[in-house]
Protein backbone atom coordinates (compact mmCIF):
# COMPACT_ATOMS: atom_id res chain seq x y z
CA UNK A 1 0.00 0.00 0.00
CA UNK A 2 2.03 2.20 -0.83
CA UNK A 3 1.79 6.07 -0.95
CA UNK A 4 4.67 7.79 -2.93
CA UNK A 5 7.63 6.56 -5.03
CA UNK A 6 10.90 8.38 -5.50
CA UNK A 7 13.49 9.17 -7.33
CA UNK A 8 13.35 7.85 -10.87
CA UNK A 9 10.33 10.52 -12.45
CA UNK A 10 7.72 8.24 -10.84
CA UNK A 11 6.44 10.71 -8.46
CA UNK A 12 8.74 13.37 -7.50
CA UNK A 13 9.01 14.78 -3.64
CA UNK A 14 7.26 18.01 -4.47
CA UNK A 15 4.59 16.12 -5.58
CA UNK A 16 4.31 14.49 -1.83
CA UNK A 17 2.27 17.01 -0.04
CA UNK A 18 -1.09 16.98 -2.79
CA UNK A 19 -1.00 13.14 -2.05
CA UNK A 20 -1.02 13.62 1.75
CA UNK A 21 -4.03 16.19 0.58
CA UNK A 22 -5.38 13.23 -0.92
CA UNK A 23 -5.26 11.37 1.99
CA UNK A 24 -6.33 13.31 5.06
CA UNK A 25 -9.43 15.49 3.04
CA UNK A 26 -11.03 12.24 1.31
CA UNK A 27 -12.35 10.11 4.06
CA UNK A 28 -13.15 6.78 2.89
CA UNK A 29 -16.22 5.19 3.27
CA UNK A 30 -16.01 1.03 3.00
CA UNK A 31 -19.22 -0.71 1.00
CA UNK A 32 -19.59 -4.17 -0.60
CA UNK A 33 -21.13 -2.26 -3.87
CA UNK A 34 -19.12 -2.22 -6.70
CA UNK A 35 -19.73 -0.08 -9.63
CA UNK A 36 -20.41 -1.95 -13.08
CA UNK A 37 -17.17 -1.70 -15.53
CA UNK A 38 -18.82 0.77 -18.26
CA UNK A 39 -16.97 1.68 -21.62
CA UNK A 40 -15.82 4.85 -19.95
CA UNK A 41 -14.01 3.25 -17.36
CA UNK A 42 -12.84 0.66 -19.81
CA UNK A 43 -11.42 3.42 -22.18
CA UNK A 44 -10.05 5.00 -18.74
CA UNK A 45 -7.94 2.11 -17.69
CA UNK A 46 -6.70 1.89 -21.12
CA UNK A 47 -4.89 5.58 -20.65
CA UNK A 48 -4.17 4.42 -17.50
CA UNK A 49 -2.27 1.31 -18.88
CA UNK A 50 -0.68 3.21 -21.69
CA UNK A 51 0.44 6.76 -19.97
CA UNK A 52 1.41 5.78 -16.43
CA UNK A 53 2.59 2.18 -16.72
CA UNK A 54 3.73 1.32 -20.56
CA UNK A 55 5.35 4.58 -20.93
CA UNK A 56 7.34 4.16 -17.86
CA UNK A 57 8.77 1.10 -18.90
CA UNK A 58 6.94 -2.00 -17.96
CA UNK A 59 6.76 -4.42 -21.23
CA UNK A 60 5.72 -7.75 -19.50
CA UNK A 61 2.40 -8.64 -22.01
CA UNK A 62 0.78 -10.82 -18.74
CA UNK A 63 0.81 -7.38 -16.58
CA UNK A 64 -0.03 -4.84 -19.07
CA UNK A 65 -3.31 -7.55 -19.77
CA UNK A 66 -4.31 -7.82 -16.25
CA UNK A 67 -3.84 -4.37 -15.21
CA UNK A 68 -6.25 -3.55 -18.16
CA UNK A 69 -8.59 -6.62 -17.13
CA UNK A 70 -9.15 -5.85 -13.61
CA UNK A 71 -11.46 -3.11 -13.25
CA UNK A 72 -9.38 -0.54 -10.22
CA UNK A 73 -12.66 1.18 -9.56
CA UNK A 74 -14.23 -1.82 -8.28
CA UNK A 75 -11.63 -1.53 -4.99
CA UNK A 76 -11.85 2.20 -4.36
CA UNK A 77 -14.34 3.50 -2.06
CA UNK A 78 -17.83 5.32 -3.76
CA UNK A 79 -16.85 8.57 -2.39
CA UNK A 80 -13.49 8.61 -4.31
CA UNK A 81 -14.26 6.68 -7.67
CA UNK A 82 -13.57 9.50 -9.60
CA UNK A 83 -9.70 9.05 -8.32
CA UNK A 84 -9.35 5.34 -8.76
CA UNK A 85 -7.36 5.54 -12.56
CA UNK A 86 -5.32 8.58 -11.43
CA UNK A 87 -1.61 8.21 -10.91
CA UNK A 88 -1.37 8.38 -7.36
CA UNK A 89 -2.86 6.09 -4.35
CA UNK A 90 -5.94 6.27 -3.11
CA UNK A 91 -6.87 5.87 0.92
CA UNK A 92 -9.00 2.89 1.28
CA UNK A 93 -10.18 3.18 5.19
CA UNK A 94 -8.04 1.85 8.22
CA UNK A 95 -5.15 4.30 7.73
CA UNK A 96 -4.08 2.52 4.40
CA UNK A 97 -4.25 2.80 0.78
CA UNK A 98 -4.45 1.20 -2.96
CA UNK A 99 -1.21 1.69 -4.10
CA UNK A 100 -0.55 3.61 -7.26
CA UNK A 101 -1.05 2.08 -10.80
CA UNK A 102 2.35 1.86 -11.23
CA UNK A 103 4.17 0.58 -8.19
CA UNK A 104 1.16 -2.13 -8.63
CA UNK A 105 2.32 -3.01 -12.03
CA UNK A 106 6.25 -2.81 -11.04
CA UNK A 107 5.90 -5.02 -8.15
CA UNK A 108 4.06 -7.78 -10.73
CA UNK A 109 6.28 -7.11 -13.58
CA UNK A 110 9.30 -8.12 -10.84
CA UNK A 111 8.50 -11.34 -9.54
CA UNK A 112 8.18 -12.73 -13.42
CA UNK A 113 5.08 -14.51 -13.32
CA UNK A 114 4.63 -17.20 -16.23
CA UNK A 115 1.09 -18.50 -14.89
CA UNK A 116 1.98 -21.33 -12.66
CA UNK A 117 3.16 -19.64 -9.64
CA UNK A 118 1.89 -19.98 -6.13
CA UNK A 119 2.13 -16.99 -4.66
CA UNK A 120 1.74 -15.64 -0.78
CA UNK A 121 0.66 -11.96 -0.65
CA UNK A 122 1.26 -10.04 2.60
CA UNK A 123 -1.13 -7.07 2.97
CA UNK A 124 -4.73 -7.58 1.17
CA UNK A 125 -5.72 -4.11 1.59
CA UNK A 126 -8.65 -3.04 -1.04
CA UNK A 127 -7.77 -6.57 -2.90
CA UNK A 128 -6.39 -4.80 -6.36
CA UNK A 129 -2.91 -6.24 -5.90
CA UNK A 130 -4.60 -9.82 -5.35
CA UNK A 131 -6.50 -9.46 -8.08
CA UNK A 132 -3.86 -8.06 -10.53
CA UNK A 133 -1.64 -11.52 -9.22
CA UNK A 134 -4.39 -13.98 -9.26
CA UNK A 135 -5.19 -12.99 -13.30
CA UNK A 136 -1.68 -14.04 -14.47
CA UNK A 137 -1.00 -16.71 -11.39
CA UNK A 138 -1.98 -20.13 -10.55
CA UNK A 139 -3.22 -19.59 -7.14
CA UNK A 140 -2.55 -16.38 -4.85
CA UNK A 141 -2.79 -16.54 -0.79
CA UNK A 142 -3.29 -13.18 0.25
CA UNK A 143 -3.65 -12.03 4.23
CA UNK A 144 -4.81 -8.85 5.81
CA UNK A 145 -4.69 -7.85 9.49
CA UNK A 146 -7.39 -5.68 9.64
CA UNK A 147 -10.40 -7.29 9.99
CA UNK A 148 -12.97 -4.42 8.08
CA UNK A 149 -10.26 -4.77 4.96
CA UNK A 150 -10.34 -8.71 4.99
CA UNK A 151 -13.98 -8.33 5.11
CA UNK A 152 -14.46 -5.73 2.20
CA UNK A 153 -11.58 -7.45 -0.11
CA UNK A 154 -12.80 -10.85 0.49
CA UNK A 155 -16.71 -9.53 -0.63
CA UNK A 156 -15.36 -7.44 -3.84
CA UNK A 157 -12.88 -10.75 -4.78
CA UNK A 158 -15.99 -13.12 -4.65
CA UNK A 159 -18.26 -10.61 -6.75
CA UNK A 160 -15.59 -10.62 -9.17
CA UNK A 161 -15.71 -14.70 -9.61
CA UNK A 162 -11.43 -14.70 -8.69
CA UNK A 163 -11.59 -18.75 -7.89
CA UNK A 164 -8.12 -18.56 -7.46
CA UNK A 165 -7.71 -16.47 -4.70
CA UNK A 166 -7.89 -17.97 -1.06
CA UNK A 167 -8.27 -14.65 1.15
CA UNK A 168 -6.97 -14.78 5.30
CA UNK A 169 -7.27 -12.49 7.93
CA UNK A 170 -4.14 -12.49 10.39
CA UNK A 171 -0.83 -11.35 10.94
CA UNK A 172 1.13 -12.15 7.25
CA UNK A 173 4.70 -11.83 9.45
CA UNK A 174 4.16 -15.11 9.74
CA UNK A 175 3.38 -16.51 6.43
CA UNK A 176 0.56 -18.97 5.82
CA UNK A 177 2.62 -22.53 6.36
CA UNK A 178 -0.06 -24.34 4.97
CA UNK A 179 0.12 -23.29 1.48
CA UNK A 180 3.73 -23.38 1.45
CA UNK A 181 6.18 -23.18 -0.36
CA UNK A 182 5.68 -20.22 -2.37
CA UNK A 183 7.18 -19.97 -5.79
CA UNK A 184 7.02 -15.67 -5.21
CA UNK A 185 6.02 -13.36 -2.16
CA UNK A 186 4.83 -10.09 -2.22
CA UNK A 187 4.91 -7.48 0.97
CA UNK A 188 3.02 -5.19 0.27
CA UNK A 189 3.58 -2.24 3.58
CA UNK A 190 6.74 -1.14 4.73
CA UNK A 191 9.42 -3.48 7.60
CA UNK A 192 12.90 -2.79 8.39
CA UNK A 193 13.80 -6.69 8.07
CA UNK A 194 13.15 -9.56 5.96
CA UNK A 195 10.43 -11.53 7.65
CA UNK A 196 12.21 -15.15 8.82
CA UNK A 197 9.28 -16.66 8.57
CA UNK A 198 8.44 -15.89 4.81
CA UNK A 199 11.89 -16.56 3.98
CA UNK A 200 11.37 -19.97 5.20
CA UNK A 201 8.19 -20.23 2.92
CA UNK A 202 9.67 -19.33 -0.13
CA UNK A 203 10.76 -21.86 -2.42
CA UNK A 204 14.46 -22.51 -3.01
CA UNK A 205 15.08 -20.00 -6.03
CA UNK A 206 11.93 -18.06 -5.38
CA UNK A 207 11.41 -14.47 -5.09
CA UNK A 208 10.18 -12.02 -2.54
CA UNK A 209 9.41 -8.46 -2.92
CA UNK A 210 9.45 -5.63 -0.20
CA UNK A 211 9.51 -3.02 0.66
CA UNK A 212 12.57 -2.78 2.61
CA UNK A 213 14.19 -0.02 5.29
CA UNK A 214 12.25 2.09 8.24
CA UNK A 215 8.53 2.05 8.10
CA UNK A 216 8.29 5.34 9.49
CA UNK A 217 10.59 7.19 6.90
CA UNK A 218 11.50 6.20 2.86
CA UNK A 219 12.37 3.00 1.79
CA UNK A 220 13.96 0.78 -0.81
CA UNK A 221 11.63 -1.70 -3.01
CA UNK A 222 13.77 -4.64 -2.99
CA UNK A 223 13.63 -8.23 -4.89
CA UNK A 224 15.35 -11.15 -2.27
CA UNK A 225 15.95 -14.46 -4.27
CA UNK A 226 16.53 -17.26 -2.13
CA UNK A 227 19.17 -19.44 -3.23
CA UNK A 228 19.82 -22.53 -0.87
CA UNK A 229 19.99 -21.38 2.76
CA UNK A 230 21.15 -18.15 1.27
CA UNK A 231 19.94 -15.07 -0.26
CA UNK A 232 20.45 -12.14 -2.37
CA UNK A 233 19.01 -8.74 -2.73
CA UNK A 234 18.56 -6.13 -5.19
CA UNK A 235 17.58 -2.87 -4.96
CA UNK A 236 14.77 -1.29 -7.48
CA UNK A 237 13.83 2.25 -6.40
CA UNK A 238 12.94 4.38 -3.21
CA UNK A 239 9.49 4.04 -2.49
CA UNK A 240 7.63 5.53 0.87
CA UNK A 241 4.86 2.96 1.79
CA UNK A 242 2.80 2.55 5.07
CA UNK A 243 4.07 0.53 7.74
CA UNK A 244 3.71 -2.86 8.33
CA UNK A 245 1.88 -3.69 11.87
CA UNK A 246 1.38 -6.80 14.13
CA UNK A 247 4.13 -8.52 15.25
CA UNK A 248 6.86 -6.59 12.54
CA UNK A 249 6.19 -2.92 14.75
CA UNK A 250 6.31 -4.77 17.81
CA UNK A 251 8.89 -7.45 17.68
CA UNK A 252 10.64 -3.82 16.04
CA UNK A 253 9.83 -2.36 19.39
CA UNK A 254 11.31 -5.31 21.77
CA UNK A 255 14.62 -5.80 19.37
CA UNK A 256 15.09 -1.77 20.68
Amino acid sequence: MVLETFPQGIITMRKSFPIFLILFIFPAFVSTDIHPDTLKYRQTREKMVKNQIQNRGISDTLVLEAMMDIPRHYFVPKNLISQAYKDHPVPIGEGQTISQPYIVALMTERLKLTGNENVLEIGTGSGYQAAILAKIAKKVTTIEIRKALYEKATETLKQMGLTNIETLHGDGYFGWKEAAPFDCIMITAAVDHIPPPLLDQLKNGGRLILPLGNPLSYQHLVLVTKKDDDYTVRQITGVLFVPMTGYALKGNVKRK
